[in-house]
């Protein structure tokens, strides 16, 4: 029995079961990743995430920060370049250990369903409710998080991960369009260069899109600028409706960008004014249809042999963390072709 009784316009809630938190993974079929390997032509693989301690700073998000290094104590001693016989005489070894505070979207990562629902009235008691993806809620039925104030009981980067990720990227080269400049890209900019540069997307596929900010995070080091995402390099315009629907009609199960968020934030959005959603791709994907969103991945050198070698198709494995109650996760991604 379905935990709502209205869905969201635009949604599928309900079409893969009442309990579903896999969405489109459920696209994500033996036989796609089977095709998806069939892109594997001589092996040759890349890296496609960020250091996770890139960005360098919090400029660009200052409520995320890269990872904090914290040193293991064993029997007074940090344990790290340890002698083992200072702790178990005769013991020949040298041991290192370490503890990591990790935000687990400050750097190349994979949003859960979890990460953003909408207040919207799925009980039919016209009272808008915070709700996730399917129905679901991140809460239990006491309204309690998962670990004291955090931790989601559904919609977790867990079912992700059990479900494994291993399907066939697309990847579409905005760099190559428009460089490093902002631009909000609508549909008819997309659709214009999938047709010029030959690529098809079908059922089943990840979407990866390269703009080439990722590329000045790693050249800018600490000198990234906290209006970086919106001086430099395009992404989607969210409020073009015949995107939104171009992406749920395109049957992808994933869609992955080198920017911070995919989609621009709308500059005429007047918090506290206006109504709706900040980030409409975002509500759409992750709330809607169930599609996870890939951001601040590392396309520069793929995107350059796959050109060199007229090419725009790839075998793409992307596992998250298995971290029950996470709502987002570091995605470490490798393209072979």
């Amino acid at each position: 029995m379905n935990k709502w009784k209205h869905r969201p316009p635009g949604s599928n809630w309900g079409d893969f079961g009442p309990e579903d938190q896999l969405g489109r993974l459920n696209w994500l079929t033996d036989e796609n990743t089977l095709k998806a390997a069939r892109e594997i032509k001589v092996g040759k693989r890349f890296c496609l995430s960020l250091p996770l301690n890139v960005p360098a700073t919090n400029a660009t998000n200052p409520r995320r920060h890269p990872p904090r290094f914290q040193g293991i104590v064993r029997e007074g001693h940090v344990a790290f370049n340890l002698p083992m016989d200072k702790v178990d005489p005769g013991n020949t070894g040298v041991g290192s250990d370490e503890a990591v505070t990790l935000w687990s979207q400050h750097s190349s990562q994979w949003d859960a369903f979890g990460h953003m629902g909408a207040l919207f009235d799925a009980n039919g008691d016209g009272v808008d409710e915070p709700i996730q993806y399917n129905g679901h809620s991140v809460l239990n039925e006491q309204g309690e998080a998962r670990w004291g104030e955090v931790g989601a009981w559904n919609c977790g980067i867990e079912h992700m991960a059990r479900h494994g990720f291993q399907a066939r990227g697309v990847l579409v080269n905005l760099k190559r369009h428009y460089g490093e400049r902002s631009h909000a890209v609508g549909y008819e900019d997309l659709m214009r260069i999938l047709e010029s540069d030959g690529v098809e997307v079908e059922q089943g596929d990840v979407l990866c899109i390269y703009t080439g900010y990722a590329d000045l995070l790693l050249s800018m080091g600490e000198n990234v600028t906290h209006d970086l995402p919106r001086t430099h390099c395009s992404a989607f315009d969210g409020w073009d409706d015949r995107l939104l629907q171009w992406i749920d009609d395109s049957g992808v199960v994933a869609l992955t960008c080198d920017n911070r968020a995919v989609e621009f934030e709308h500059p005429s959005r007047k918090p506290g004014v206006s109504r709706g959603p900040a980030l409409p791709i975002h509500e759409l994907c992750l709330f809607k249809l169930g599609i996870h969103l890939g951001e601040m991945w590392y396309f520069s050198e793929i995107a350059k042999w796959l050109e060199a070698n007229q090419r725009y198709r790839f075998f793409l494995s992307a596992p998250p963390l298995h971290l029950p109650g996470a709502v987002g996760s570091p995605a470490n991604g490798i393209g072979t072709v």
